[in-house]
């Protein structure tokens, strides 16, 4: 992604800042989250759904392969101003979708508002607090995908 578009959005730090909130909620969870931000749609995405292109990071940043299933992504596509939340089997088995729709309306609202930053981390910590109700960490857990925001 070119560093000119996502910084009219969030900084370095606010970058940072969300990295960080990942790590910290992920410490209440035994589930694993990522943001992916990307700018706009590729030539060859152009027909796809925002849900497909959403599978594709998912699947891309290896979510798919954790090995409880428990993996969520905030997707957030620039260009068309949507976001998509999708969960892993385990997670959308017991939080439905509806759920995450609202927790991206939310981010909606805030992103309105020019609260980038904000949105995606209040996003990243109510997403926490559903998960670690229904998925608390375990003596075990291992974070087995990285907290930094991809940003393509």
């Amino acid at each position: 992604m070119s560093k000119r578009i996502i910084y009219n959005f969030l900084s370095d730090d606010e970058l940072l800042r969300i990295s960080n909130k990942i790590k910290e909620t992920e410490k209440k969870t035994s589930a694993e989250i990522v943001v992916a931000i990307q700018e706009e749609r590729k030539f060859l995405q152009k027909r796809k759904s925002l849900r497909q292109l959403a599978e594709i990071e998912f699947n891309k940043a290896g979510i798919a392969n954790t090995a409880d299933k428990k993996g969520v992504l905030i997707f957030i596509l620039l260009s068309d101003k949507q976001f998509y939340i999708l969960a892993d089997k385990k997670v959308s088995d017991k939080i439905n979708q509806n759920t995450f729709d609202q927790l991206a309306n939310k981010m909606s609202e805030q992103f309105k508002s020019g609260n980038f930053a904000s949105g995606i981390l209040n996003c990243v910590d109510s997403l926490g607090k559903l998960l670690s109700l229904e998925f608390p960490v375990k003596s075990d857990d291992v974070d087995e995908l990285s907290n930094k925001v991809i940003v393509s």
